[in-house]
């Protein structure tokens, strides 16, 4: 009879040991799927960012700094803020 109780004993332990092994490892995993999903969502949000900042500078640049050419005959050119912007720079 002690026998089939020791063997008993070890089934269940090792019933519950196994329960308690792959409820830890199922949370391990679950836990880095989160990790990773919420990695790369934030690296999503960072390129968003980053488009956009490229866009505004890009909407926002001054005439100026989009064409080289300077036109001198125009009626609004100022002598004095053209050459301190090349004084700034050179």
């Amino acid at each position: 009879m002690s026998t089939s109780q020791g063997v008993n004993v070890l089934r269940y332990s090792a019933l519950f040991a196994g329960l308690f092994y792959g409820f830890s490892h199922q949370r391990t995993i679950s836990a880095n799927t989160a990790a990773a999903h919420a990695q790369a969502e934030y690296q999503h949000k960072i390129d968003l960012i980053q488009k956009a900042k490229v866009e505004w500078a890009k909407k926002t640049m001054p005439s100026s700094s989009k064409t080289d050419d300077v036109d001198l005959n125009d009626k609004n050119f100022d002598l004095d803020a053209y050459l301190t912007k090349l004084a700034a720079e050179n």
